[in-house]
């Protein structure tokens, strides 16, 4: 007898456990959501079974504690926590921090607008504005680990002579003898200070990709082992303490087997901080481009001086970069609204990456992350250009087409080399119809700084209510300008308007709401002035 009853008690502990350990939320009729992970953006508005668990896990690109819905309501918690969808209902587990459900109008404009002015609200500060004036340049898929100072000066040399204008230029991975070491390696740049002052004299800002793992068994992975400055290994001992360690965590990543950084020691910030500011005294760097960072590479089985959590690692990563107003991450965990640039993660040469363009970087501005960078033109995902398959000339120009009325711009694989004339020209063309909206997309960026509006937005997100919120092939720039760029191969699209009255760039009047079909040459990006 009293072995049931104990029974009974612990099974209605751990019912009450269970209890404790979710929350439900009904969704209304007709609401649907969005938020989360950037790289989810193709998903969105999230449907039945759709499930994301935040914690240790950003998607590996930029993501928040954040969910905002068509209904003017927002989930948010300061710390990660597990979603899914099940029978018409939200139901949030594997949190260690309150969750808040707040109404704050009734559209997700207002829902988004209400969650940031109180949990990442704008801080005035803007990126360097030349990431948004100019086209970006990126050196990995053109020399992948090759990096080299002929070759670099070679592609900028062409970008100018091929009558593309100067912008920033990022030196990618590979440029330096070992991770950790804080030197161009000589091998590869016999006078890296006469390069960077070539490239500056063309006209170009010079960005260098950096990440914070450290090769071991160097002289650099000895001294800060020594002095603990990087994650260490808690040695299968799950009560053991940071000040009890010797072992340091060996993370493996896509390029072996390393250290890491731990940001959560001061020491270490400092350190890090040294070795970019030497960069810059010695070279004259511009700015760097910080990669990785992901809360994957934060394991369990490691300890950081502070105890936290891996996204938080994630989050001090990112909050390094404040420092400089020259910056680039592809993954983030939290700090919205901050001048930080994001890209969307690698994307393949196909056109099936090439459609996630747009619902991914208008999740992005929902997120908080209204400074971002598309991926690189043709896709960024090196593995799409050393198959040996041809490229798809048609994709690159479409890409670059999508890319012309987004945030910034970014050209790696070098148009003039894999093009020919007619489809050059028209990527030259969509570069041109960015520069008209420079400035236009200067004063979003400006107001985006001071009120946290994002640049580029869905269509639901402007448009409540007329049945957008599952449309993913167009977008708006600011409040009066609608973007349907080419998504597939071919040269015929529909467009579906809004309420209202609009203005092709090519003078046509069209009255909406309404869908109507268009022929779509190869030059053309298809662009839309709302007039009344």
């Amino acid at each position: 007898m009293k072995k049931e009853i104990l029974f009974i008690i612990l099974s209605f502990s751990l019912v009450t456990a269970k209890a404790q350990l979710e929350k439900i939320i009904s969704i209304e009729q007709g609401e649907r959501w969005y938020g989360a992970a950037v790289n989810d953006g193709d998903k969105m508005p999230f449907v039945e079974g759709y499930s994301i668990n935040l914690n240790g896990d950003t998607k590996t690109n930029q993501a928040a504690p954040l969910f905002l819905s068509t209904k003017g309501r927002y989930i948010w918690s300061n710390k990660p926590f597990a979603f899914l969808i099940k029978n018409n209902e939200i139901v949030l587990t594997d949190y260690t921090d309150s969750i808040l459900v707040e109404k704050c109008g009734s559209n997700l404009k207002e829902a988004y607008l209400g969650a940031s002015k109180r949990f990442f609200p704008a801080t005035g500060k803007l990126p360097d504005s030349l990431l948004f004036k100019s086209p970006q340049y990126n050196t990995w898929i053109e020399l992948i680990y090759n990096q080299n100072q002929k070759d670099i000066l070679k592609y900028a040399h062409e970008i100018i002579d091929n009558g593309f204008s100067a912008g920033v230029l990022m030196i990618d991975d590979n440029w330096a003898p070992y991770y950790g070491k804080f030197e161009f390696r000589k091998d590869g740049f016999p006078d890296a200070k006469a390069m960077i002052n070539e490239l500056k004299n063309m006209g170009f800002k010079v960005m260098l990709w950096v990440c914070p793992f450290i090769s071991p068994d160097t002289e650099e992975s000895r001294e800060l082992l020594n002095e603990k400055l990087v994650l260490m290994n808690n040695e299968g001992n799950l009560n053991m303490t940071w000040a009890e360690t010797k072992t340091p965590s060996i993370i493996n990543w896509w390029n072996g087997y390393s250290f890491v950084l731990d940001f959560s020691n001061p020491k270490a910030v400092i350190w890090y901080k040294n070795q970019l500011q030497k960069m810059v005294n010695d070279y004259g760097l511009d700015g760097f481009k910080f990669d990785a960072g992901d809360p994957e590479y934060y394991p369990k089985n490691s300890i950081s001086y502070q105890k936290i959590s891996a996204n938080d690692h994630t989050e001090l990563w990112g909050l390094f970069g404040l420092e400089y107003p020259l910056n680039e991450y592809r993954a983030m965990w939290k700090r919205g609204n901050e001048p930080l640039v994001e890209r969307l993660r690698d994307k393949l040469h196909t056109w099936s990456d090439l459609k996630k363009l747009v619902p991914d970087i208008t999740a992005a501005a929902l997120l908080g992350y209204p400074f971002s960078c598309p991926d690189m033109i043709g896709g960024g995902d090196y593995s799409s250009f050393i198959s040996g398959s041809a490229l798809d000339q048609d994709l690159i120009v479409r890409s670059a087409q999508c890319q012309a009325l987004m945030p910034m711009m970014q050209f790696s694989v070098a148009p003039w080399r894999v093009l020919d004339n007619d489809h050059l020209e028209a990527v030259k063309k969509a570069v041109e119809v960015r520069q008209y909206f420079v400035p236009q997309i200067m004063r979003l960026a400006n107001i985006s700084a001071e009120k946290g509006e994002p640049i580029v937005s869905n269509m639901e997100y402007s448009f409540p209510n007329q049945g957008f919120e599952t449309c993913k092939d167009q977008f708006m720039l600011g409040e009066n300008i609608m973007v349907a760029p080419m998504l597939e191969k071919g040269f015929k699209r529909n467009v579906v308007f809004p309420k209202g009255k609009w203005k092709s760039y090519k003078g046509l009047i069209v009255k909406g709401p309404i869908a109507k079909q268009f022929d779509v040459s190869l030059n053309d990006l298809l662009w839309f002035e709302k007039i009344k």
